[in-house]
């Protein structure tokens, strides 16, 4: 789903955990490196810095060892329902030199399971094309498959 002002992106689940389980997931880095890439990728350092303006780092690692680090800050935190980041600052709000998108990451309960929703709003229609192209729909769509099997074992 993409909204109509033609720089968002949308994904939403029904994951059967709680929020609980998908807000630890999110912000324990031992967590993170067993879901937040999608395989055959995997997280080769997570590093979260938990308060507005803290810092998050994660370097995903491909199958030929290529490695990808992506860093930003916190920007809220709402523990067990909200989380957004972006990635317009490196750390202390150090500028980034080339921002792309802040994410607003949400859990909300429906019944025994959470709707969880990842918008990725980006700074420009061209960066959310390039994201879109980049695969959101399906990496971030495996990630949180991913995300929902390690929730369901919290």
């Amino acid at each position: 789903m993409t909204d109509t002002n033609g720089r968002e992106l949308v994904l939403t689940r029904l994951i059967p955990a709680s929020p609980a389980a998908l807000y630890r997931a999110w912000t324990e880095p031992e967590l993170l490196k067993q879901w937040f890439a999608p395989k055959p990728f995997a997280v080769a350092e997570a590093e979260t810095d938990l308060r507005p303006g803290g810092s998050t780092r994660i370097v995903m690692r491909g199958p030929d060892g290529t490695e990808f680090a992506s860093a930003g800050i916190y920007l809220e935190l709402v523990e067990n329902a909200r989380i957004v980041f972006t990635d317009a600052y490196t750390r202390a709000w150090e500028p980034a030199e080339k921002p792309f998108f802040t994410g607003i990451i949400t859990f909300a309960a429906e019944g025994d399971a959470t709707r969880y929703t990842a918008r990725a709003l980006h700074w420009t229609a061209e960066d959310r094309a390039a994201h879109e192209a980049m695969g959101f729909h399906d990496g971030w769509g495996r990630c949180a498959d991913q995300l929902a099997d390690l929730a369901a074992r919290l």
